[in-house]
């Protein structure tokens, strides 16, 4: 017993369980070709509703606040 105490204690000092609970839920990094599709697909949502507002068929949406750091 004292020995699966004693490695129970390296083990969660060491900071492996913590590293091996923190590595379950991460999420896989998103390809290139996934990333431009969907920077182009914001892109032309963001001209057609800019286009739309300048038509007057949508009403213009309030600007936020702040601006590039």
């Amino acid at each position: 017993m004292s020995l699966v105490r004693r490695f129970s204690k390296r083990v969660l000092g060491a900071g492996i369980v913590r590293r091996v609970k923190g590595n379950r839920y991460k999420l896989r990094e998103q390809s290139r070709g996934k990333r431009r599709v969907s920077a182009l697909r914001r892109v032309e949502k963001r001209s057609t509703i800019e286009e739309k507002e300048r038509l007057g068929l949508v009403e213009p949406r309030e600007q936020k606040r702040g601006g590039p750091r």
